[in-house]
């Protein structure tokens, strides 16, 4: 046998015993006659012992060994007479008698420790070492409990795991397709797909009432820390239920893994609150509600004061900082700069100090005098040492800087600590978003979402306006997943195709098997799906979902360690009766 124990099973009860090791060298410490290693593999560290005065030769030999090599060591379990409280095998440690190397090392490109050297583009390069790492393992292992904490929550409720197709039918709603030319179809391609969601709905016409997948999804759009080309979800449909079903199931599914995994119990609903109302308070449809700092529209009261910035605005809204109000002025140009960068987009920001004496200190004190300062301070039922931040321009542009600044201040007051969680469910979302460049509607979700029943009828005369059966999951400001009640009936479907600008033969030709299908008695049906990695990434802490995934790409889509994508060979390409331009390298 390679190890009769792994690296974090002896204990002191195994004092005396004669044990085989098998792992990883992680480090060697030479002390005069002592040589130590630390032995890992998997499960653990156990120390390993030489003396020069037991066996010189193999205290030598212990001493030249490379981290990072493989060997195996037999010995015997003794008593360490300095413990280490740190490890769970820290009172004991094996006397070697013996050492293999099954194989040897070069030199790491970078230290295999919890704290290590590595970049982060070093180690996507090397991943199979990066993966060696104790954080990696305990990434890696709380992906694996939830996956299947989830797994005994949706069985032990009647869902069925049931796999979909890989290679698919491109449609043209949502993000772009990854598409997969066919040899044996010249000229035709299959997509990838971005969720199994027409597969689900044919699954519930098919009569399985209870559908869940653990599934890879794919989309070929822009990455970030909590994007992937390729992600996993977990993929639900139910049949013969409503809204209020959709949303007990899956807040069960939420409360189990919290539970099982972090070890906090909810005994009261998840908060709810309405698309509106998030835009409304927190400039943003996936709102983080650890804290308040909710906005405060100003706009009636601000205007006509002479001040331009202010009297040209659509919206001039803002939020309490409580308790700032001593920041210094390199303070508030910090955070002047941050609302102009790019990506937030304000062009400038007011901010008023409520004083302790009762006075307040503006940056537009020219245009405002003490009790028009006082009044927005009641508006903001503010109290004295309170910081007030203050944008101004359009709506939505403005709501989405403040939402920024409001999330920024979170994070330098120490409101957003990783261990606290707070999950919401937004509802009511609106059915279609008008595209200005197209000239038409889209699905804000996708073209299946059922519109509120009571909003149907406007769907004829001002789609705008129409409400989706629709909800989002979201914890500490992320967008967990979502779903909604799905379009059951083909007429409505139909209706929902033209209003998305569908011609009847496109319709045919893009879901006509999912149009078909409604003809042969479809029942009522809804479902959710959950970014997998996104939900493993917040109870773990980490800041990207590459953490939590075995073999994630990098921002820009590649994998390093593979070198791909990458070109392939004209042969292949001659086969698949593929012609490219190449790129212009000037």
């Amino acid at each position: 046998m390679y190890r009769t124990h792994t690296c974090n099973q002896l204990r002191l009860q195994d004092v005396q015993q004669e044990a085989t090791l098998s792992g990883w060298v992680q480090r060697v410490r030479n002390f005069g006659g002592m040589t130590f290693i630390d032995l890992r593999d998997r499960y653990g560290i156990t120390q390993l012992y030489f003396d020069l005065d037991l066996d010189a030769a193999l205290c030598e030999h212990a001493r030249a060994l490379v981290r990072e090599s493989v060997i195996q060591v037999r010995g015997r379990v003794r008593e360490r007479s300095s413990k280490n409280p740190n490890l769970p095998t820290g009172d004991i440690e094996l006397v070697a008698k013996s050492v293999k190397v099954l194989s040897p090392s070069a030199t790491p490109p970078f230290t295999i420790e919890d704290q290590t050297d590595g970049g982060e583009e070093l180690r996507l390069k090397y991943r199979y070492l990066d993966l060696r790492r104790k954080p990696s393992q305990d990434a890696l292992l709380l992906r694996h409990r939830m996956a299947k904490a989830a797994r005994d929550f949706l069985d032990a409720n009647d869902f069925i795991e049931v796999e979909t197709p890989v290679l698919i039918k491109s449609t043209p709603e949502g993000a772009r397709d990854f598409v997969v030319p066919s040899r044996l179809n010249p000229g035709q391609f299959y997509a990838l797909p971005q969720s199994p969601q027409v597969f689900k709905q044919l699954l519930m016409v098919a009569g399985y009432d209870r559908y869940f997948q653990i599934v890879k999804c794919f989309r070929d759009e822009s990455f970030r820390s909590d994007r992937q080309p390729e992600f996993t979800q977990i993929d639900c449909e139910m049949s013969f239920v409503e809204q209020e079903d959709v949303l007990n199931m899956f807040e069960g599914l939420a409360k189990h893994l919290f539970k099982q995994i972090k070890n906090i119990e909810y005994n009261e609903p998840f908060p709810r609150m309405s698309f509106a109302e998030a835009m409304r308070l927190y400039g943003n449809d996936r709102p983080d509600i650890r804290f308040g700092m909710t906005f405060v529209e100003l706009t009636q009261q601000a205007k006509g004061k002479g001040f331009p910035v202010f009297d040209a605005a659509g919206l001039i809204v803002g939020i309490n900082a409580k308790g700032c109000g001593e920041f210094t002025r390199k303070q508030l140009d910090e955070l002047t700069k941050f609302v102009q960068r790019p990506q937030v987009g304000a062009k400038g920001l007011v901010h008023v100090k409520c004083n302790a004496d009762g006075s307040f200190k503006s940056s537009v004190d020219k245009f405002y005098s003490q009790d028009d300062l006082a009044a927005w301070a009641k508006a903001f039922e503010a109290q004295p040492g309170d910081l007030l931040l203050v944008l101004a321009g359009e709506d939505a542009a403005t709501r989405k800087a403040l939402s920024e600044l409001r999330l920024e201040m979170g994070n330098q007051l120490g409101l957003r600590p990783a261990d606290t969680f707070a999950p919401l469910w937004v509802v009511d979302f609106p059915l279609l978003e008008w595209d200005a460049e197209t000239q038409r509607f889209h699905a804000m979700h996708h073209p299946f979402t059922a519109p509120k029943p009571e909003d149907a009828h406007l769907l004829d005369t001002d789609p705008g306006k129409v409400r989706a059966n629709a909800y989002d999951l979201v914890i500490n400001g992320s967008e967990i997943g979502g779903g909604s009640v799905r379009i059951f009936d083909s007429e409505l479907q139909a209706k929902m195709f033209k209003v998305l600008g569908f011609s009847d033969q496109q319709a045919q030709e893009q879901f006509g098997f999912l149009m078909n299908a409604f003809r042969y008695g479809a029942p009522p049906h809804a479902g959710a799906a959950f970014g997998f990695d996104r939900w493993v990434s917040i109870f773990g802490g980490y800041d990207s979902i590459r953490d939590v995934i075995a073999f994630p790409k990098n921002n820009t889509g590649r994998d390093l360690m593979m070198d791909s994508p990458s070109p392939i060979a004209q042969e292949q390409l001659d086969e698949l009766h593929i012609l490219f331009n190449k790129l212009d390298n000037k």
